[in-house]
């Protein structure tokens, strides 16, 4: 099992755009057994503190395998759509992790 966190940076305006993509992306994950555990769209009062600017949203994902994660990334119905991703987030951070 792999855990992924993603920190997702949009650009300004492109909320729609993003959310669409999400709305096939992330069902999209079971058939390459994903599961998406938490779906986080942070406040500013959400932060004890920071330094830096703010994700739009925050992701924390599962994977069986990381072959599962690579083959749903490269999903041909997915790459159809990763047009939508491309034009609104401006930055991702992806951190990869294990279950200890």
């Amino acid at each position: 099992m792999i855990y992924l966190t993603q920190l997702i940076f949009i650009k300004p305006g492109k909320e729609k755009q993003f959310l669409e993509f999400e709305s096939f992306a992330i069902p999209l994950m079971e058939k390459y057994k994903g599961e998406m555990i938490y779906r986080i769209r942070p406040t500013k009062e959400s932060f004890i503190s920071e330094e830096k600017e703010l994700p739009y949203e925050i992701h924390f994902i599962s994977f069986e395998s990381e072959i599962d994660f690579k083959e749903f990334m490269n999903d041909e119905s997915r790459l159809e759509f990763v047009h939508l991703k491309n034009e609104s987030v401006r930055l991702t951070l992806l951190v990869k992790g294990e279950k200890l």
